[in-house]
């Protein structure tokens, strides 16, 4: 058994920053990743960090302009610390010695993004997320601190008390991949989850292989609550034949969208008369889908962006990665010619209910980045406040589990008892479907008499767990399984959503439950078997999308990302509320916490969103 103060599951930006920010505190600590650090999907943000840095610029602008973005279902008290403290880690990156763009006169360039009153997008040429990400490991190697390199963190160690928040989260059960062994990690502060997104639960997407939501789904299942899961990001410009990102800053230069008809339709057809490009990407993902399926698409399938008349030399200083990937994955020459682009699953805004110090409702159990929900985004996340997401929230997380007291929160976590629960109208039965424990399991250890006893049978069942799997001679593939969940999520929880196609999904999300109970290992190696890998992270998958389906069926109404055909207004009297989903023990239930609307000097009161 590995043991350290304090455990960081994932190496992204997320967890590099929690990393550096718990050992500046003087703990011993440890990161499990399956990815390289430098390989983490924050290597693929392009875009930037938004941080009011200009004279002229404040963080209260940021902060409203969150709070719009996120269609007033953000917390106040979280978007209030993000916007007051990016500012510190965006310098604290420049003096870690992280390449930004910069001006003429030697200042750190800043761009216009969408939803943004102010050019506050801080970046590094059009790959921002690769260089923080090089930038904050750099750190971790200057520090000494421990990497567990591809180790596959296959559950938490977490205790079964009824109630989860008298229950406590010991450690990790992890898989090495090099050896083929199973070990425990015990960690004597705290477990923090930095695992990332989820995009694998759809079939186009801008997120990496990697992407398989298994922090959400292990806290979920050990009794934490997913919250506002509903709120999936479609990025607007992403190339149709993979799902590759087209960065934001393309737009922010000053690139423009066009139909087939050479119309500028996001004036010209009235969906963003002020800001039209740079309108919020939830407004520019259906202005899209709409132009196509309105018959003004390209091939019926997307449309044009075009950032030709930019000029070469602006291309090439700051959008020089975009030239090359319009051209290796579309056969495109962004200098002579109009990129395709359409919507595509870009980021999660909901997920593991923290509050604005990376807590849990689970003792010892901590989670930031885009696996976590503070809330900071709401209904809509705005483009360049996922990477101040990862520095501010990540540090918190880190100082936090390291023992430092950052004060009460102001964002309450797990339930009360009193809360407003909700019947979800569902075709079929939620949950665990008669799987076998080996399968799909509630993440509650048992009760044993301390953390070594409880790590020890953790370990033990995720052992009989891979024996069960890989004792198998036939069955059903993983594969075979994910492709079947990720067809019908493109299909009907996608940008557009209906009840009829969403309690569709959900008859798949069954079926695709019960298949798994078939599934085996077919690789019969010990060492580097990924297939064993990708089958525990399509349990994963599984339950995140049930998780996202149920959220879109219950709440009847169109806020930020989540659009209904049946419900084509925000209904602030019924809804201004965060959709909070309970594992209960493989039998999820729904129910609902208020919206924190007051920050430290103002309430924010919702408004219609414009732009």
């Amino acid at each position: 058994m590995y043991e350290h103060d304090v455990l960081v599951v994932g190496a992204g930006g997320a967890g590099l920053r929690a990393a550096v920010a718990a050992h500046e505190q003087g703990a011993d600590v440890a990161m499990v990743t399956k990815l390289h650090p430098v390989r983490s999907h924050t290597g693929a943000a392009e875009g930037g960090i938004n941080a009011a840095l200009q004279e002229g610029d404040s963080w209260e602008l940021h902060a409203y302009d969150t709070m719009k973005g996120s269609d007033y279902l953000g917390d106040a008290p979280t978007i209030e610390t993000l916007a007051q403290e990016a500012p510190n880690e965006a310098i604290q990156l420049e003096h870690w010695g992280m390449p930004f763009s910069r001006e003429d006169d030697g200042r750190v360039s800043q761009r216009p993004f969408g939803g943004l009153s102010y050019p506050r997008t801080t970046y590094a040429g059009a790959e921002t997320g690769h260089h923080m990400l090089h930038t904050l490991y750099e750190q971790v190697v200057k520090r000494g601190i421990t990497v567990y390199d591809e180790w596959y963190v296959m559950n938490l160690a977490v205790s079964d008390e009824e109630d989860p928040r008298d229950r406590s989260c010991h450690g990790v059960v992890a898989y090495d991949v090099q050896s083929g062994n199973i070990e425990g990690f015990k960690a004597r502060n705290g477990v923090i989850l930095a695992t990332g997104g989820l995009g694998q639960a759809f079939d186009h997407t801008t997120n990496a292989v990697s992407c398989t939501g298994d922090g959400q789904a292990m806290a979920y299942r050990a009794g934490v609550p997913l919250e506002d899961m509903e709120f999936v990001q479609f990025h607007p410009t992403t190339l149709p034949s993979t799902g590759v990102l087209i960065s934001e800053g393309v737009r922010g230069e000053g690139g423009i969208l066009y139909n087939k008809d050479g119309e500028r339709f996001m004036f010209e057809h009235g969906y963003a008369n002020n800001d039209g490009e740079l309108a919020s990407r939830d407004v520019v993902s259906r202005a899209e889908l709409t132009e196509v399926n309105e018959g003004r698409g390209i091939e019926d399938e997307y449309v044009h962006l075009d950032m030709r008349h930019l000029g070469e030399e602006r291309i090439i200083d700051r959008l020089e990665n975009i030239l090359h990937l319009a051209r290796d994955f579309e056969g495109v020459d962004g200098l002579e010619e109009p990129m395709p682009v359409k919507p595509g699953q870009h980021y999660e805004m909901g997920g593991i209910e923290t509050n604005e110090h990376g807590e849990t409702c689970v003792t010892g159990l901590y989670a930031a980045g885009e696996c976590a929900c503070a809330s900071v985004h709401g209904a809509n996340r705005l483009g360049g406040n996922a990477l101040p997401e990862l520095l501010v929230l990540g540090a918190r997380a880190g100082r936090h589990a390291a023992g430092v007291d950052l004060g009460e929160p102001q964002v309450g976590t797990g339930r009360s008892g009193d809360e407003e629960t909700d019947e979800v109208d569902s075709p079929v039965t939620l949950g665990e479907a008669g799987i076998s424990d080996e399968a799909i399991a509630d993440g509650g250890s048992a009760a044993v008499s301390g953390a070594d006893e409880l790590i020890e049978l953790a370990v033990d069942r995720e052992k009989q767990r891979v024996d069960h799997l890989m004792e198998k001679d036939e069955g059903l593939q993983h594969a075979e399984i994910r492709a079947k969940l990720q067809k019908a999520m493109t299909r009907w929880v996608n940008v557009f959503r209906e009840e009829e196609g969403l309690k569709k999904a959900l008859e798949v999300i069954r079926e695709v439950r019960e298949l798994y109970e078939e599934v085996y290992v077919a690789d019969p190696s010990k060492t580097f078997n990924t297939d064993l890998q990708m089958t525990y992270e399509t349990r994963n998958v599984i339950d995140v999308a049930e998780a996202i389906t149920v959220g879109a069926l219950v709440r009847e109404e169109f806020r930020g990302a989540h659009w209904r055909k049946e419900h084509q207004e925000r209904k602030d009297e019924n809804w201004l509320k965060h959709t909070m989903l309970d594992w209960n023990d493989g039998s999820p239930e729904v129910y609902y916490k208020p919206v924190v609307l007051e920050g430290e000097e103002k309430t924010y009161e919702p408004k219609e969103r414009s732009y």
